[in-house]
């Protein structure tokens, strides 16, 4: 339940949080990382912050997911750790 309710969170945060440019495959992959940090110590709106920041810097045609991406790209994942506020 906690997990559904997380993912729900964010899907709204990424409607109504000056997210709405984000298409239906952007909120796929940013849902799916969400919930990939779910079990995170972090507020909600810090992961949304997170992943959004994250699939921002991911080409276009990228093929895998962010929770993928990022352990090949320690230079991006640094810094939208620091835009998200991720401590």
């Amino acid at each position: 339940m906690k997990l559904v309710m997380m993912a729900l969170l964010g899907l709204s945060l990424l409607l109504t949080g000056g997210l709405a440019w984000a298409d239906q495959y952007d909120a796929k992959w940013i849902a799916e990382c969400i919930n990939d940090n779910a079990n995170a110590k972090v507020p909600p709106e810090v992961i949304a912050k997170y992943c959004t920041c994250m699939n921002d810097k991911m080409d276009r045609n990228e093929t895998r997911s962010i929770t993928q991406w990022e352990k090949t790209h320690p230079r991006e994942r640094a810094e939208c750790d620091r835009e998200a506020g991720w401590r």
